[in-house]
Protein backbone atom coordinates (compact mmCIF):
# COMPACT_ATOMS: atom_id res chain seq x y z
CA UNK A 1 0.00 0.00 0.00
CA UNK A 2 2.77 2.59 1.08
CA UNK A 3 4.60 1.80 -2.16
CA UNK A 4 1.75 3.38 -4.33
CA UNK A 5 1.61 6.00 -1.61
CA UNK A 6 5.42 7.07 -1.78
CA UNK A 7 5.26 6.98 -5.79
CA UNK A 8 2.34 9.56 -5.59
CA UNK A 9 4.66 11.51 -3.01
CA UNK A 10 7.76 11.39 -4.63
CA UNK A 11 5.74 12.72 -7.98
CA UNK A 12 5.63 15.75 -5.74
CA UNK A 13 9.31 18.00 -4.82
CA UNK A 14 10.50 16.74 -1.03
CA UNK A 15 9.45 19.54 0.63
CA UNK A 16 5.48 19.67 -0.49
CA UNK A 17 5.60 15.50 -0.18
CA UNK A 18 7.30 16.04 3.31
CA UNK A 19 4.22 18.40 4.45
CA UNK A 20 1.32 16.10 3.10
CA UNK A 21 2.73 13.31 4.88
CA UNK A 22 2.99 15.20 8.51
CA UNK A 23 -0.06 17.04 7.67
CA UNK A 24 -1.31 13.03 7.21
CA UNK A 25 0.15 12.07 10.38
CA UNK A 26 -1.00 15.32 12.48
CA UNK A 27 -4.59 14.09 11.05
CA UNK A 28 -4.14 10.42 12.41
CA UNK A 29 -2.87 12.03 15.60
CA UNK A 30 -6.64 13.29 16.34
CA UNK A 31 -8.51 9.83 16.31
CA UNK A 32 -7.06 8.52 19.57
CA UNK A 33 -8.56 5.21 19.60
CA UNK A 34 -6.90 4.89 15.78
CA UNK A 35 -3.74 5.48 17.53
CA UNK A 36 -3.79 2.81 20.29
CA UNK A 37 -5.00 0.11 18.46
CA UNK A 38 -2.53 0.70 15.57
CA UNK A 39 0.28 0.66 18.05
CA UNK A 40 -0.92 -2.53 19.94
CA UNK A 41 -0.63 -4.33 16.68
CA UNK A 42 2.33 -3.29 15.42
CA UNK A 43 3.53 -4.49 19.32
CA UNK A 44 1.69 -8.34 19.12
CA UNK A 45 4.15 -8.73 16.35
CA UNK A 46 7.40 -8.90 18.29
CA UNK A 47 8.26 -13.03 18.56
CA UNK A 48 9.55 -11.94 21.63
CA UNK A 49 10.51 -9.47 24.52
CA UNK A 50 12.31 -7.30 22.58
CA UNK A 51 12.12 -4.36 25.49
CA UNK A 52 15.09 -2.30 26.86
CA UNK A 53 15.78 -0.05 29.43
CA UNK A 54 18.27 2.88 28.52
CA UNK A 55 19.31 5.76 30.78
CA UNK A 56 16.01 4.78 33.21
CA UNK A 57 13.74 4.89 30.41
CA UNK A 58 11.50 2.01 28.66
CA UNK A 59 11.76 1.00 25.61
CA UNK A 60 8.96 -1.50 24.20
CA UNK A 61 11.46 -2.14 21.85
CA UNK A 62 15.17 -0.42 20.23
CA UNK A 63 13.58 0.72 16.96
CA UNK A 64 12.71 4.83 17.64
CA UNK A 65 12.17 7.76 15.57
CA UNK A 66 15.14 10.21 14.98
CA UNK A 67 14.88 14.17 15.08
CA UNK A 68 14.35 15.89 12.17
CA UNK A 69 10.74 14.55 10.87
CA UNK A 70 8.87 16.27 13.32
CA UNK A 71 10.67 19.26 13.80
CA UNK A 72 7.74 21.71 15.98
CA UNK A 73 5.68 18.25 17.32
CA UNK A 74 3.05 18.19 15.21
CA UNK A 75 2.63 14.90 14.67
CA UNK A 76 3.88 12.90 18.03
CA UNK A 77 0.58 10.60 18.07
CA UNK A 78 0.65 9.81 14.83
CA UNK A 79 3.97 8.98 14.96
CA UNK A 80 4.10 6.72 17.68
CA UNK A 81 0.93 4.94 16.51
CA UNK A 82 3.39 3.82 13.31
CA UNK A 83 4.40 1.73 16.18
CA UNK A 84 7.75 3.48 17.24
CA UNK A 85 9.37 3.01 20.78
CA UNK A 86 10.21 6.58 20.81
CA UNK A 87 9.42 9.88 19.41
CA UNK A 88 12.18 12.40 18.95
CA UNK A 89 11.29 15.98 18.05
CA UNK A 90 13.64 18.79 16.79
CA UNK A 91 15.51 20.05 16.46
CA UNK A 92 14.14 23.27 18.11
CA UNK A 93 15.60 26.64 18.67
CA UNK A 94 14.98 29.10 20.94
CA UNK A 95 13.40 31.91 18.54
CA UNK A 96 11.59 30.69 15.27
CA UNK A 97 13.42 30.66 12.00
CA UNK A 98 13.15 30.35 8.65
CA UNK A 99 16.12 27.67 7.66
CA UNK A 100 18.30 27.97 4.60
CA UNK A 101 17.06 29.08 1.13
CA UNK A 102 15.12 26.52 -1.40
CA UNK A 103 15.86 24.37 -2.79
CA UNK A 104 17.51 22.63 0.62
CA UNK A 105 16.21 19.23 0.07
CA UNK A 106 17.02 16.29 -2.31
CA UNK A 107 16.18 12.57 -3.06
CA UNK A 108 18.56 10.08 -4.19
CA UNK A 109 16.18 7.15 -4.86
CA UNK A 110 19.48 4.83 -6.46
CA UNK A 111 21.21 5.30 -3.07
CA UNK A 112 17.90 5.03 -0.63
CA UNK A 113 19.54 8.55 0.23
CA UNK A 114 18.51 12.05 1.23
CA UNK A 115 20.73 15.41 1.48
CA UNK A 116 19.22 18.15 3.53
CA UNK A 117 20.35 21.45 4.25
CA UNK A 118 17.44 22.16 6.21
CA UNK A 119 19.04 24.61 8.66
CA UNK A 120 17.18 23.92 11.84
CA UNK A 121 13.59 25.61 10.53
CA UNK A 122 11.52 25.16 12.61
CA UNK A 123 8.64 27.63 14.90
CA UNK A 124 10.55 28.34 17.84
CA UNK A 125 10.50 26.50 21.80
CA UNK A 126 7.22 28.41 22.52
CA UNK A 127 5.26 26.85 19.63
CA UNK A 128 6.58 23.02 20.68
CA UNK A 129 6.27 23.85 24.58
CA UNK A 130 2.84 24.52 23.89
CA UNK A 131 1.84 21.58 21.64
CA UNK A 132 3.99 18.93 24.16
CA UNK A 133 1.89 20.66 26.92
CA UNK A 134 -1.38 19.71 25.40
CA UNK A 135 -0.55 15.63 25.01
CA UNK A 136 -2.17 13.05 26.96
CA UNK A 137 -1.19 10.11 25.39
CA UNK A 138 1.94 8.83 26.43
CA UNK A 139 2.89 5.39 25.42
CA UNK A 140 6.97 5.77 25.42
CA UNK A 141 9.39 7.63 25.55
CA UNK A 142 9.69 11.53 23.95
CA UNK A 143 12.81 13.13 22.97
CA UNK A 144 13.54 16.87 22.44
CA UNK A 145 16.22 17.70 20.52
CA UNK A 146 17.54 20.94 20.74
CA UNK A 147 20.11 23.74 18.79
CA UNK A 148 21.07 27.32 18.57
CA UNK A 149 19.57 29.77 16.11
CA UNK A 150 21.50 30.81 13.33
CA UNK A 151 22.17 34.13 14.28
CA UNK A 152 23.25 33.83 17.43
CA UNK A 153 27.16 34.09 17.72
CA UNK A 154 29.26 30.68 18.44
CA UNK A 155 30.76 32.40 21.32
CA UNK A 156 26.44 32.72 22.58
CA UNK A 157 25.76 29.19 21.82
CA UNK A 158 25.16 28.38 25.30
CA UNK A 159 22.63 30.71 25.89
CA UNK A 160 20.13 29.27 23.16
CA UNK A 161 20.61 25.85 24.48
CA UNK A 162 20.06 26.60 27.74
CA UNK A 163 16.82 28.75 26.47
CA UNK A 164 15.55 26.06 25.09
CA UNK A 165 16.16 23.38 27.95
CA UNK A 166 14.51 26.53 30.11
CA UNK A 167 10.85 25.63 27.90
CA UNK A 168 11.33 22.22 27.04
CA UNK A 169 13.09 19.87 29.25
CA UNK A 170 10.26 19.97 32.08
CA UNK A 171 7.85 18.59 29.07
CA UNK A 172 9.99 15.63 27.16
CA UNK A 173 11.43 12.52 28.85
CA UNK A 174 14.75 12.76 27.89
CA UNK A 175 16.92 15.86 26.05
CA UNK A 176 19.48 15.95 23.20
CA UNK A 177 21.65 18.65 22.42
CA UNK A 178 22.79 18.73 18.78
CA UNK A 179 26.05 20.08 18.15
CA UNK A 180 26.61 17.80 14.90
CA UNK A 181 24.54 19.31 12.39
CA UNK A 182 26.39 20.29 9.40
CA UNK A 183 24.01 23.04 8.38
CA UNK A 184 24.42 25.64 10.96
CA UNK A 185 27.83 27.58 10.35
CA UNK A 186 30.08 26.76 12.76
CA UNK A 187 28.04 24.82 14.78
CA UNK A 188 30.49 21.43 14.98
CA UNK A 189 33.09 23.48 16.57
CA UNK A 190 31.35 22.85 19.52
CA UNK A 191 32.49 19.62 19.62
CA UNK A 192 36.09 20.14 20.37
CA UNK A 193 36.66 19.20 23.54
CA UNK A 194 37.00 22.56 25.23
CA UNK A 195 34.01 24.20 23.96
CA UNK A 196 32.06 21.19 24.48
CA UNK A 197 33.32 20.48 28.19
CA UNK A 198 31.90 24.08 28.77
CA UNK A 199 28.56 23.39 26.57
CA UNK A 200 27.35 20.45 28.62
CA UNK A 201 28.34 21.72 32.18
CA UNK A 202 26.36 25.08 31.09
CA UNK A 203 22.60 22.77 29.50
CA UNK A 204 23.71 20.09 32.42
CA UNK A 205 23.37 22.52 35.32
CA UNK A 206 20.40 24.33 34.04
CA UNK A 207 18.91 20.85 33.60
CA UNK A 208 19.49 20.32 37.19
CA UNK A 209 17.09 23.24 38.06
CA UNK A 210 14.74 22.45 35.44
CA UNK A 211 14.13 18.92 35.23
CA UNK A 212 16.27 17.13 37.60
CA UNK A 213 16.52 13.40 36.65
CA UNK A 214 15.50 13.85 32.79
CA UNK A 215 18.65 12.03 30.55
CA UNK A 216 20.63 14.22 28.76
CA UNK A 217 22.16 13.01 25.38
CA UNK A 218 24.44 15.05 23.20
CA UNK A 219 24.29 14.00 18.98
CA UNK A 220 27.30 13.79 17.42
CA UNK A 221 28.63 13.67 13.54
CA UNK A 222 29.79 10.89 11.45
CA UNK A 223 32.76 12.47 9.77
CA UNK A 224 34.66 12.63 13.36
CA UNK A 225 38.29 10.44 13.24
CA UNK A 226 38.42 8.06 15.90
CA UNK A 227 40.70 9.74 17.86
CA UNK A 228 38.30 12.75 18.10
CA UNK A 229 35.71 10.38 18.68
CA UNK A 230 37.30 9.13 21.97
CA UNK A 231 38.16 12.66 23.08
CA UNK A 232 33.97 13.48 22.93
CA UNK A 233 33.23 10.18 24.52
CA UNK A 234 35.64 11.46 27.78
CA UNK A 235 33.70 14.57 27.71
CA UNK A 236 30.61 12.83 27.87
CA UNK A 237 31.64 11.10 30.24
CA UNK A 238 32.95 13.48 32.70
CA UNK A 239 29.81 15.88 32.22
CA UNK A 240 27.84 12.52 33.31
CA UNK A 241 25.71 12.80 30.12
CA UNK A 242 23.48 9.90 30.19
CA UNK A 243 24.47 8.73 26.76
CA UNK A 244 25.21 9.94 22.76
CA UNK A 245 23.07 9.40 19.47
CA UNK A 246 25.46 8.27 16.76
CA UNK A 247 25.16 10.02 14.17
CA UNK A 248 23.46 12.92 12.36
CA UNK A 249 24.25 13.73 8.52
CA UNK A 250 27.83 13.10 6.95
CA UNK A 251 29.25 15.40 4.71
CA UNK A 252 31.13 13.15 3.19
CA UNK A 253 29.79 11.98 -0.43
CA UNK A 254 30.84 8.16 -1.65
CA UNK A 255 29.44 8.12 -5.09
CA UNK A 256 28.06 9.81 -8.24
CA UNK A 257 25.04 11.57 -8.30
CA UNK A 258 23.10 14.64 -10.45
CA UNK A 259 22.78 16.13 -6.23
CA UNK A 260 25.72 14.22 -4.80
CA UNK A 261 27.80 18.15 -5.40
CA UNK A 262 24.45 19.63 -3.13
CA UNK A 263 25.49 20.91 0.22
CA UNK A 264 24.54 19.98 2.84
CA UNK A 265 23.99 16.46 4.95
CA UNK A 266 23.75 13.22 3.76
CA UNK A 267 21.69 10.83 5.21
CA UNK A 268 20.50 6.99 4.31
CA UNK A 269 22.07 4.16 3.23
CA UNK A 270 25.51 5.46 2.45
CA UNK A 271 25.98 6.79 5.99
CA UNK A 272 25.32 3.28 7.69
CA UNK A 273 28.99 2.01 8.00
CA UNK A 274 29.89 5.59 9.22
CA UNK A 275 27.63 5.19 11.92
CA UNK A 276 28.36 1.78 12.96
CA UNK A 277 32.09 2.63 13.64
CA UNK A 278 31.34 5.24 15.35
CA UNK A 279 29.14 3.63 17.61
CA UNK A 280 31.66 0.84 17.95
CA UNK A 281 34.29 3.20 18.80
CA UNK A 282 32.30 5.02 21.31
CA UNK A 283 31.13 1.83 22.87
CA UNK A 284 34.50 0.52 23.37
CA UNK A 285 36.10 4.03 24.64
CA UNK A 286 33.65 3.76 27.22
CA UNK A 287 33.87 -0.18 27.80
CA UNK A 288 30.20 0.06 27.83
CA UNK A 289 29.52 2.34 29.87
CA UNK A 290 28.16 5.00 28.37
CA UNK A 291 24.59 4.05 26.61
CA UNK A 292 24.60 5.14 22.71
CA UNK A 293 21.56 5.36 20.43
CA UNK A 294 22.89 4.26 16.99
CA UNK A 295 20.91 6.25 13.83
CA UNK A 296 22.07 6.08 10.03
CA UNK A 297 20.95 4.14 7.26
CA UNK A 298 18.42 2.27 9.03
CA UNK A 299 16.03 0.52 6.87
CA UNK A 300 15.35 -3.30 7.68
CA UNK A 301 15.69 -6.02 10.97
CA UNK A 302 19.48 -6.56 9.54
CA UNK A 303 20.09 -2.58 9.79
CA UNK A 304 18.91 -2.52 13.61
CA UNK A 305 20.71 -6.05 14.42
CA UNK A 306 24.56 -4.42 13.14
CA UNK A 307 24.08 -1.67 15.36
CA UNK A 308 22.37 -2.85 18.53
CA UNK A 309 25.79 -5.66 17.66
CA UNK A 310 28.11 -2.58 17.88
CA UNK A 311 26.79 -1.49 20.78
CA UNK A 312 23.52 0.66 20.29
CA UNK A 313 20.93 0.11 22.97
CA UNK A 314 18.42 2.15 21.08
CA UNK A 315 18.00 2.49 17.14
CA UNK A 316 16.74 5.63 15.40
CA UNK A 317 15.46 5.64 12.09
CA UNK A 318 14.55 8.68 9.69
CA UNK A 319 15.94 8.09 6.03
CA UNK A 320 14.68 4.70 6.08
CA UNK A 321 10.87 5.65 7.07
CA UNK A 322 10.84 7.97 4.07
CA UNK A 323 11.45 5.32 1.64
CA UNK A 324 10.00 2.69 3.82
CA UNK A 325 6.83 4.40 5.16
CA UNK A 326 4.61 3.54 8.40
CA UNK A 327 4.70 -0.01 8.02
CA UNK A 328 8.58 -0.11 8.76
CA UNK A 329 8.32 -1.20 12.33
CA UNK A 330 5.69 -3.61 11.76
CA UNK A 331 8.39 -5.35 9.60
CA UNK A 332 11.33 -5.00 11.59
CA UNK A 333 10.18 -6.48 14.98
CA UNK A 334 9.43 -10.06 14.05
CA UNK A 335 12.50 -9.91 11.25
CA UNK A 336 14.48 -8.98 14.58
CA UNK A 337 13.53 -11.35 17.01
CA UNK A 338 14.21 -13.97 14.19
CA UNK A 339 17.68 -12.54 14.10
CA UNK A 340 17.81 -12.89 17.58
CA UNK A 341 16.84 -16.52 17.84
CA UNK A 342 18.72 -17.52 14.79
CA UNK A 343 22.08 -16.60 17.06
CA UNK A 344 20.75 -17.90 20.32
CA UNK A 345 20.30 -14.37 21.70
CA UNK A 346 16.92 -14.10 24.16
CA UNK A 347 16.72 -10.47 24.59
CA UNK A 348 18.06 -7.66 22.94
CA UNK A 349 20.40 -6.77 26.37
CA UNK A 350 22.56 -9.90 25.55
CA UNK A 351 23.34 -8.76 21.91
CA UNK A 352 24.44 -4.72 22.75
CA UNK A 353 28.08 -4.68 21.46
CA UNK A 354 29.02 -8.32 20.96
CA UNK A 355 30.91 -7.54 17.63
CA UNK A 356 32.59 -4.35 19.79
CA UNK A 357 33.78 -6.71 22.18
CA UNK A 358 35.26 -8.54 19.78
CA UNK A 359 36.43 -6.40 17.52
CA UNK A 360 34.91 -7.55 14.38
CA UNK A 361 33.06 -5.25 11.70
CA UNK A 362 29.22 -4.98 12.24
CA UNK A 363 28.28 -6.22 9.09
CA UNK A 364 25.80 -9.04 8.49
CA UNK A 365 26.49 -12.42 10.33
Amino acid sequence: MYGFTRALLFTLPPEPAHRLGMSGLAALGRWPARCRAMREHTLRLAPMDLSVELAGLKFAHPVALAAGLDKDAEAVDGLFACGFSAVEIGTVTPKPQPGNPKPRLFRLPEHRAVINRMGFNNHGAATAAERLKGRTWKPGPLGVNIGKNKDTPLERAVDDYVACVDALAPLGDYVVVNASSPNTPGLRKLQEPEALSALLLAVRERMEAVAPGTPLFLKIAPDLTPEAVDEVVDVAMERGLSGLIATNTTLTRPFEHVHAKEAGGLSGAPVRELANAVIRRAYQRSRGALPLIGVGGVFTAQDVYEKLRAGATVVQVYTGFIYEGPGMVDRILPELGALLARDGFTSVRDVIGVDAHTGTPAVPV
